[in-house]
């Protein structure tokens, strides 16, 4: 399995440095840019909006994904209670490389792929480097419409890049996240556990 060493998080975070002095900061709080920049699952009339700032290579948001998030689904978003907003928070290069594909993919398509890459975590992370967990996502999205000249060309793709830096920098500086998952509900950040009890119990006191 790959090691997410020193130098690959320190690398990762210049870019985050650089980026913050090259572009200004935007806010995604209408429902306008939640739409145009971030997954979304449940409608924008409901009451309670819960953001999940996650990385892709972070064991614990995969869990959070598969046991928390059905759950959520079921009893508030079904109901039109609870939207979800999936945000990208990337700690190393692999999480901010799955970033970029999951931005890549038309909407569609989004939902699935991140349900297929939480499920499958601990199969596509493995790898000894990089290249070779390039070529097991290669295979995930190519399922999804993202061929092998696709895949490189998004990896490139300095727009999405940036998009996702920034929404980074915006988060840390707005809710001061240092780890993941984060949960943000309705602009207040969870405190304590995110299991599916403590979330239940914050929105149950908030309806």
């Amino acid at each position: 399995m790959i090691k997410l060493n020193l130098n690959n998080k320190i690398f990762f975070l210049i870019k985050i440095i650089l980026i913050y002095f090259i572009f200004s900061l935007k806010s995604y709080s209408d429902n306008s840019d939640i739409k145009n920049n971030f997954v979304v699952l449940g409608i924008n009339e409901a009451p309670i909006k819960i953001k999940v700032f996650s990385s892709f290579t972070c064991p614990h948001c995969a869990k959070f994904h598969i046991d928390v998030i059905p759950k959520i689904k079921k009893k508030y978003i079904e109901s039109g209670v609870v939207q979800l907003i999936f945000i990208d928070f990337p700690l190393d290069k692999v999480a901010f490389n799955v970033s970029k594909l999951l931005h890549c993919l038309q909407k569609n398509y989004q939902l699935d792929f991140l349900d297929t890459i939480y499920e499958t975590q601990r199969n596509w992370v493995t790898g000894s480097d990089e290249n070779d967990i390039n070529k097991n996502l290669k295979k995930i999205v190519k399922t999804l419409g993202i061929n092998s000249i696709q895949f490189d060309k998004c990896l490139d793709n300095e727009a999405i890049s940036d998009k996702i830096l920034n929404g980074r920098i915006d988060a840390s500086k707005k809710y001061s996240i240092n780890s993941t998952p984060t949960i943000v509900i309705n602009e207040k950040k969870l405190k304590g556990s995110t299991s599916f009890k403590d979330i239940e119990k914050y929105i149950e006191n908030i309806i």
